[in-house]
């Protein structure tokens, strides 16, 4: 079957499906996470594993170790929900047979890839199937059904119909590396629980002004000087694993060197090129606008020094050869007036009328046109065009070949790149930045010397207050934007930025809060009626926390035990 074949049969099928209402046990733990588009279970009810059970597919170099993966997984878990399902257990024609077909092998994982499914459970029939388009739609459609499985020996959902497809098509985790460094092993256990949760993407902010952990062979010196160790450096295999890895459970790699700004760990290797590396960042009597960088750890890129881009295209030209994803995140946020400022080459270019953002354009218009020949789409922070006092002139990022984050100004930022034509990926720190809430990392602060009886405030973090999973996942991404702004946001990403993170605290950091963007990203947060279900999926995250706590992930709780062995005696208003 070709892809407008099937794509048409399953347009038509979801079209039917559209009139028919959802359905699943009301009050039964057997949930998926995220919540499938189109859910019909009319007569809830169970049936057994055959103890010769197999998931038959086409081969597939990362479709397949997932299959593996999945069968092993159903075969082993022995997951008991927190609560009894209240389903019908019918004992005899045991499922034999999971049957995957896909009409399109050779997609390739990159943005807009086609991740629908079709999963059928019969419950008179001793075979399954599970139809996807591309190999990656089958992976998604393995995780739901390795959802319906439940207790020991064995049993699953059956008698259903799930298809299912994605709202966005980027939806992402951004870790920083950097500042704090976590293993390769941590990694992989993140990409494995966003895999579980339907992300797709792993934004790996892998260098900043603290450490340069990434050894690339043609720049030897970065991560030789600039890292924090050689037991704390990312080798060339381990890149390959975390990549390869990636593929096998459809989590596209994408990686950032952030640049011009946030690179004082380039200094060690090349201190030619760095402007105010190793200087205090917050200059004595200096107000916070003559700061040298938004925190400590100073250093930028100078763009007057010709040897700077000798270096910089070596990075870019390795990572394209490390990192097949299209996506190239070229960083561009928060440079700071005070840093260049203080470089004497770029206090010459000043006193001949030259301006930062002139300095800014001429390393925009020096490295953006190499990132498009390496045939990679460029990535930028928004400050790259949005920042109040240093900025390019857009005309020199064409939407075309562009893709903007947004992090600051909530919707407010997001409705200026979107109106200017960019393709914008969401981040914003009002409800996506996971380390906001533990306060600020400086020591000798002054704002934590109070009387007692001041009132707290956000606690000292700037983008405090701690995000819960409630707060994203009731946040609408596309919200005040028209029709077709909306159509311009390609997607959202969390963020674990790591000056007070590292691997002992990444698993509570980013799980359930992530699950809760996941879900909003993949099916949304209304019901069929338009009304926001974040009451109705407390229930169900406390299951899906319980599942992944069982699979490895150490998921923070979000209730009391109490609250989950007592349904809806913990809201905060009665239901009807």
């Amino acid at each position: 079957m070709n892809t407008n074949n099937y794509s048409t049969i399953l347009k038509l099928l979801l079209l039917f499906l559209t009139l028919v209402p959802s359905t699943s046990a009301v009050g039964s733990p057997i949930n998926i996470w995220p919540k499938p588009r189109s859910f019909i279970w009319t007569t809830p009810q169970a049936i057994p594993f055959s103890p010769s059970f197999v998931i038959t597919s086409p081969p597939h170099p990362y479709l397949t170790p997932a299959v593996n993966r999945y069968l092993s997984q159903i075969q082993t878990a022995n997951y008991n929900p927190l609560l009894a399902p209240a389903i019908n257990f019918t004992a005899s024609l045991p499922l034999q047979t999971l049957t995957i077909t896909i009409s399109d092998l050779k997609a390739t994982l990159s943005h807009g890839v086609n991740e629908s499914y079709t999963l059928t459970i019969p419950s008179k029939s001793t075979s399954a199937t599970l139809t996807a388009a591309t190999p990656w739609g089958a992976m998604r459609g393995l995780e739901s059904f390795s959802q319906l499985v439940w207790g020991s020996p064995a049993r699953v959902a059956a008698g259903l119909v799930i298809s299912d497809w994605p709202i966005f098509e980027h939806r992402g985790i951004l870790l920083d590396t950097s500042r704090n460094y976590y293993g390769v092993e941590d990694l992989l256990r993140l990409i494995e629980g966003m895999s579980a949760n339907k992300l797709n993407v792993f934004h790996w902010h892998i260098t900043d002004s603290h450490s340069f952990p990434l050894v690339l062979k043609s720049e030897p010196a970065l991560a030789g000087n600039g890292s924090y160790g050689s037991d704390m450096q990312y080798s060339t295999g381990d890149v390959k694993r975390i990549v390869q890895f990636g593929l096998e459970h459809g989590v596209r790699v994408i990686p950032e060197i952030d640049m011009p700004g946030h690179t004082g760990s380039w200094a060690d290797a090349y201190p030619e090129i760095v402007a105010c590396a190793n200087m205090f960042w917050m200059p004595a009597g200096a107000s916070w606008k003559d700061r040298l960088a938004a925190e400590p750890g100073t250093g930028h890129l100078n763009p007057l020094i010709p040897k700077t881009y000798d270096v910089v295209k070596n990075v870019f030209t390795e990572l394209t050869t490390l990192f097949p994803d299209t996506f190239f995140h070229g960083g561009a946020d928060e440079v700071v007036p005070g840093c260049w400022k203080a470089d004497p080459t770029i206090q010459k270019y000043l006193a001949n009328n030259g301006t930062l953002s002139q300095v800014l354009e001429i390393f925009i218009n020096s490295t953006y046109p190499y990132i498009l020949s390496l045939n990679r789409t460029a990535v930028y922070w928004e400050d790259v065009i949005l920042d109040g006092e240093i900025k390019v002139n857009p005309s020199i990022l064409p939407p075309e070949t562009t893709i903007m984050q947004t992090w600051n100004g909530g919707p407010n930022n997001t409705k200026r790149l979107v109106s200017a034509g960019y393709r914008t990926i969401v981040s914003s720190a009002d409800y996506y930045y996971l380390d906001c809430g533990h306060g600020d990392f400086t020591g000798n602060n002054s704002i934590y010397d109070q009387p007692p009886g001041t009132e707290q405030g956000n606690g000292g973090s700037w983008c405090g207050p701690f995000k819960t999973w409630q707060l994203i996942y009731n946040y609408d991404i596309t919200y005040g934007l028209t029709e077709a702004e909306a159509k311009l946001v390609l997607g959202g990403e969390v963020a674990l930025w790591s000056e007070q993170a590292d691997a002992t605290v990444l698993d509570s950091r980013i799980w359930p809060r992530s699950s809760a963007m996941a879900e909003v990203l993949w099916s949304g947060n209304r019901d069929e009626a338009g009304m926001k279900r974040s009451g109705e999926a407390t229930d169900r995250l406390n299951e899906w926390i319980n599942r992944m706590v069982k699979r490895g992930v150490k998921a923070e709780p979000i209730q009391p035990l109490w609250c989950i062995r007592n349904p809806g005696m913990c809201n905060n208003a009665m239901t009807a």
